[in-house]
Formats: structure tokens, C-alpha cells, sequence
């Protein structure tokens, strides 16, 4: 239960948002109300609403307050060294590293909850995040001037998701410790030699033999529009024209919205598990393992939308042992590519560990569903190469 309170000192506005932030992070967007929210700032629901209008105004001060914070930084560091060198890039990244850090819960929050922004402010942040990338890509290109500037962008992209990987794990270490970990893996991503496309067979088209069956037509639509428009914006009205069949017929498969959830969840992490399985058994060490789970991760992040739905957990109506079920076998995964990679690099303890792989796994989530980069047509390549390079030593 979030009890933090504001203090009387100090901008009330943005204490309560602090409050505000805490709680859609513990409970999803949906799942807090107003009265919530001023109850856990000692407040009552009127006197909330002298600051904030309702519920969503808050989410946008929380997420604007964030972009402003980085574009501060971004210039601060931009500003002290010129021309831009790979000293100047390194003090880039250690003040953007430290933000992230200090404030993990926003970009949980612009991770998950970004969609329930008005569309006004969801463009403003867009633009002005597109802004901030296009600066990261010059000062790169300044530094790299062999890369084209489609891949500065993408390097850049990667290096974002680096830093917003904190967000989705409670893992920490001492605070400088942490910082430089991220700022070694940044680093090292914006350093990646982007693979060039290579000359490839057609592929064989399909036999197009029969049709989906109708419970497997329903999971498909099901994951692509939550994937497209957020658990909470499609109705099983939707999720049936979308397949093809009546709405009130998609109860007959499965009785709720919440179960399907739970079953597109369940079935991308039980695809992924058996392929981490094989891996283990057949792989003749550690770092052989680990080249291998980037594949197979990579090949099912690009080819279906079910596992991007199964992140989502946190913002789903799901119940508590169904919710506590797809956490565990997310948790089992990782643990997996946690162990291969400690004793592949001895240099990391347990927990460095573990949040470099957040970090390789948060590139491959966020990039396959970034529209900026989704139409490169060699982003499966593209993905392992910054994976890789985001858990080399």
C-alpha cells in the first residue's frame, strides 16, 4: 500500500504527482481512482482537484515532468564539451542514467500507461521525444560518422530502452554501481556494428491448407488488438468482429476478457520456456546458450503479438493466482538467461547480472513495437546484434 505523503514544502503539485505516479505503478492506471490518490496524500478528493482537473491530467504532468526532466539533461550535457566527442556522449549517458535510476516508477509509467494519455498529449510527447532522439543521433553521428543516419537513430532507440529497462524489475544495486552498469551497456550498444541485410532465399509460400480453428482465431485477434490498443480499449465485441464470428460467440471460448488475456499470456510463456529448453539441452556452453536464447527470444518477439500482450500483466484485470501464475514463468525465464550469463561473464554478481538482461530483453520488447523502426526490413538481425552486445562484456 503506497502511504507516502507530500510535504508542505516544495511544489505541492508535483508531490502530488509523486503520490499519483507510485500508485498507477503499484496498481495499473485503471485501478486507481482520485479518492486514491488524495487519501494516500493525505488529502481529500476536492482539494486534489485545485491542483489537477482528473485522473488522466495527472498521468500527463507525471509524463511531461519526465520528458522536460531528460531534455534538461540532454542539453546540460550537450552544452559542456564541444564538439561532441565520446567524452561528451559518456556524460550524456551517466545523466541520463542517474534520471533513471532516480525515477524508475515514470518510465514504468510511459511504458504502460502512455496510451491512456489524451491524443493531444500523447503527440506532444511523441514530438517531443522524437526531438530528443534525433539530438542523441547527431551527437552519435558526430562520434560514428560511417553510420547512416537510420542507424543512429535505431542505436539511439536501443540505448533509450537501456535506461527505461530499470522500470520493468525491483532490482537494484548501490546507486554509482548502478549507473555505471547502465552506462557500460549503453555504451556498448551505441558501439554495435548494425548487420547489413543479408541475401536471403524466398521464402516458400504458404499451402493456405484449412483455416484456423475458431478458438485459435479468436486468441490471434485478441492478442493483436490488445497489442495494438491496450487491454482496457477492446471489448469481446471487438475481439469477435476481429475473428470473424458474433461477439456474445467468443464467450463460448473463453468467459471472460481476463481469461483470454491469461491464455495468450500463458501460451507465449509456455513457447518460450520449451525453447529455452532445447537450448539448454543441445548447447555445448554457456555463451553458445546464450547466442542461441537471443535467437529464438528475437524469432518470437517478431513473429506474433502474443508476447508483447504477456508484459502487460500489470495492466490487466487478471485474477490474483492467474496474475501470480504468468509472473512466475516470466520469472523462471529470465532466471535462466541470469544464471547462463553469470557464469558466462564472472565479472557481474547475481544482480548485475539480472539487470543486464532486463536490459537485452527490454531492447528486443520495445524495438518490435516501435513504429519508427518496425518497417526496417532486417530487424530481427538488428535485434540480435544489440542483445548480443548488450550482454558482452
Amino acid at each position: 500500500m503506497v502511504t507516502a505523503r507530500p510535504r508542505r514544502n516544495g511544489d505541492r503539485k508535483t508531490q502530488l504527482a509523486q503520490v499519483a505516479a507510485e500508485l498507477f505503478r503499484a496498481r495499473g492506471y485503471h485501478g486507481v481512482g482520485i479518492n486514491d490518490i488524495a487519501a494516500a496524500a493525505g488529502l481529500t478528493g476536492p482539494a486534489l482537484y485545485r491542483h489537477f482537473a482528473d485522473k488522466q491530467s495527472v498521468l500527463s504532468y507525471v509524463l511531461l515532468s519526465a520528458v522536460r526532466d531528460m531534455e534538461a539533461e540532454t542539453s546540460n550535457a550537450l552544452s559542456a564539451l564541444e564538439p561532441p566527442s565520446g567524452e561528451q556522449v559518456g556524460q550524456l549517458l551517466s545523466r541520463i542514467a542517474s534520471t533513471s535510476v532516480e525515477r524508475r516508477d515514470v518510465a514504468a509509467l510511459w511504458r504502460w500507461e502512455g496510451r491512456n494519455l489524451s491524443p493531444e498529449d500523447q503527440r506532444e510527447i511523441g514530438k517531443r521525444s522524437s526531438t530528443l532522439l534525433t539530438t542523441w543521433a547527431k551527437v552519435l553521428l558526430d562520434v560514428r560518422p560511417d553510420l547512416p543516419g537510420a542507424d543512429a537513430e535505431l542505436l539511439c532507440w536501443a540505448t533509450l530502452s537501456v535506461f527505461g529497462s530499470v522500470s520493468v524489475h525491483h532490482t537494484t544495486v548501490a546507486k554509482r554501481r548502478f549507473e555505471r552498469l547502465l552506462v557500460d551497456i549503453a555504451k556498448r550498444v551505441l558501439s554495435t556494428d548494425v548487420p547489413k541485410p543479408a541475401t536471403a532465399e524466398p521464402a516458400p509460400a504458404p499451402l493456405g491448407v484449412g483455416t484456423p480453428a475458431r478458438r485459435e482465431r479468436v486468441l490471434l485477434a485478441a492478442a493483436e488488438l490488445f497489442g495494438q490498443h491496450g487491454f482496457h480499449a477492446v471489448s469481446m465485441e471487438d475481439i469477435g468482429a476481429a475473428a470473424g464470428i458474433a461477439g456474445p460467440s467468443v464467450y463460448r471460448h473463453f468467459p471472460s476478457k481476463a481469461s483470454l488475456a491469461y491464455a495468450i499470456g500463458r501460451r507465449a510463456g509456455d513457447r518460450l520456456v520449451l525453447s529455452a529448453d532445447e537450448i539448454l539441452r543441445t548447447s555445448s556452453d554457456e555463451s553458445e546458450a546464450l547466442g542461441k536464447l537471443v535467437e529464438s527470444y528475437v524469432r518470437n518477439i517478431t513473429g506474433s503479438p502474443e508476447l508483447v500482450v504477456s508484459f502487460s500483466v500489470g495492466g490487466m484485470h487478471l485474477g490474483e493466482s492467474e496474475r501470480a501464475e504468468l509472473v512466475r514463468i516470466q520469472r523462471d525465464y529470465v532466471a535462466r538467461w541470469v544464471d547462463l550469463l553469470g557464469t558466462a561473464r564472472p565479472d557481474l554478481n547475481p544482480r548485475e547480472a539480472k539487470i543486464t538482461v532486463h536490459a537485452a530483453l527490454t531492447i528486443a520488447n520495445d524495438l518490435a513495437r516501435t513504429r519508427r523502426v518496425l518497417a526496417r526490413p532486417n530487424l530481427p538481425a538488428e535485434l540480435v546484434a544489440l542483445m548480443r552486445a548488450a550482454l558482452s562484456a
